[in-house]
């Protein structure tokens, strides 16, 4: 059934011979960037999973890595415009031992769809080329049907809780006045969507610090440990005041991952893949807090996100800081220099 009637134009003001446009090229170098370095995670992962479930999963996962890759780069061969140096081999030790248990995997792929879609979700409507915007819609779709697949799996294999349950209104009805209070007077219980973004948090979260413990087991530089161990302590703090807010208002939350983390102390990836990976997952983060603001209500969570957007944003800093100084940052594309033009 066709539910959106559709609009017959006599001319279309995009073809293939248009240029890229800074929305192309930056959500396109960022699909090109997370997906290299999704290859070399994964690509040990797969190493040494034994469940048969959870390593097809894991080849679906890499296939849409190399496939996303392989779009990207054709899209910009066609543009003459570099292809972005990323990761590759040297950032991976496939033979190195185990550090995650196989359960940990799902709960991984489940995060990183997340940061997929959110790229791909936020360029659709951006971009206006054709073959960009059939490229992301086809991400999409990809990343939707794999993230069924994750969610399948981790009920039927009893690794997750659904969001809590909570009671079916009696009618609609408008708020009272008491409906912003959060430190004093009446505090009303959370909203379904409040509620939804907390589980949303904590789920993002638990599966962070068990990542970036792990990081900071193996890495070899001591100044990113420092700072691996610090996202750790902040990460295992925001879990905790998250699951407090829930546990006040009698609600289950998702469980700590940290057990899926083996004792191995030998990397297996390069300081700077690990640097980088943590960078992109708190600026997620980030992203997460924003859309939480967004929905909430009461003073005293609007509070809670606040610090904890700001805490994470020194941490993002200072790692990047360090990513410019080893010069692992690579430069996405940007807009003209007038000012060092003029000057020459």
């Amino acid at each position: 059934m066709q539910t959106i009637k559709p609009i017959k134009l006599g001319t279309t003001k995009t073809s293939l011979k248009e240029k890229l446009g800074s929305a192309e090229m930056g959500k396109l170098w960022a699909t090109y960037m997370g997906n290299s370095m999704s290859k070399c995670i994964i690509s040990y992962y797969l190493q040494h999973v034994k469940d048969p479930d959870i390593r097809t999963l894991l080849e679906n996962a890499l296939k849409l890595c190399n496939e996303f890759m392989k779009i990207t780069t054709e899209i910009f061969n066609k543009e003459n415009f570099p292809i972005p140096i990323g990761f590759g081999k040297d950032d991976v030790n496939l033979g190195a031992p185990r550090l995650f248990e196989d359960e940990f995997y799902v709960h991984y792929l489940k995060y990183t769809a997340k940061a997929g879609m959110s790229i791909y979700n936020i360029a659709i409507p951006l971009v206006f080329r054709k073959d960009v915007k059939e490229f992301f819609i086809y991400c999409m779709n990809c990343t939707i049907t794999l993230m069924e697949q994750i969610k399948e799996l981790l009920m039927n294999k009893g690794f997750i809780i659904k969001p809590p349950i909570i009671p079916v209104p009696d009618k609609a009805e408008f708020v009272d006045s008491d409906f912003l209070n959060g430190f004093f007077g009446h505090v009303r219980p959370l909203h379904a969507l409040e509620i939804a973004h907390f589980y949303d948090n904590i789920e993002n979260n638990v599966t962070s610090k068990a990542l970036i413990m792990a990081f900071a087991q193996v890495v070899k530089d001591e100044q990113i440990r420092e700072l691996f161990e610090k996202g750790r302590d902040l990460t295992a703090k925001n879990i905790e005041s998250y699951m407090k807010v829930l546990h006040m208002e009698n609600l289950p939350a998702p469980s700590f991952l940290d057990d899926l983390v083996t004792k191995s102390t030998f990397s297996p990836f390069s300081d700077k893949v690990m640097l980088f990976h943590k960078v992109d997952m708190f600026s997620m983060k980030i992203r997460a807090f924003g859309n939480s603001i967004a929905v909430n209500g009461r003073h005293d969570i609007g509070l809670l996100y606040t610090k904890s957007f700001m805490k994470i944003g020194v941490f993002v800093e200072k790692a990047a800081k360090i990513m410019i100084e080893k010069g692992w940052m690579e430069q996405p594309p940007y807009a003209v220099d007038r000012k060092k033009l003029a000057s020459e």
